[in-house]
């Protein structure tokens, strides 16, 4: 992917993130496959870790297929996106997961 694919890419998935509604999530591999790019969930987790802190993508919506929040390079983000999560009343199982039955967004 060149340089201005790849930003094209990023800008496809910032805008498709933008779109989930307050109080449900979608997964990497949705967010790929709605951009046309499915098995490409990896990238979209690289795309939101290259957030800067001036971003109005709510990347806290999107989780990974196991309906559980992905470990980040600092610790911290983790616990911090799943208190973002809860507050738009997303909850959390015993074992530290979504229910993607209930939470997820069904576009």
């Amino acid at each position: 992917m060149k340089m201005n694919e790849s930003q094209s890419f990023f800008n496809d998935i910032y805008d498709t993130v933008k779109l989930i509604p307050e109080g449900k999530v979608a997964t990497y591999g949705q967010i790929a496959a709605l951009v046309g790019r499915p098995r490409h969930a990896r990238q979209v987790g690289y795309a939101l870790a290259a957030l800067n802190e001036e971003h109005d993508v709510p990347w806290h919506r999107v989780i990974n297929s196991k309906g559980e929040v992905s470990a980040r390079a600092h610790p911290d983000y983790e616990e911090y996106q799943r208190v973002l999560l809860e507050d738009e009343g997303i909850e959390f199982g015993l074992h530290g997961k979504v229910s993607l039955k209930h939470h997820q967004w069904n576009v």
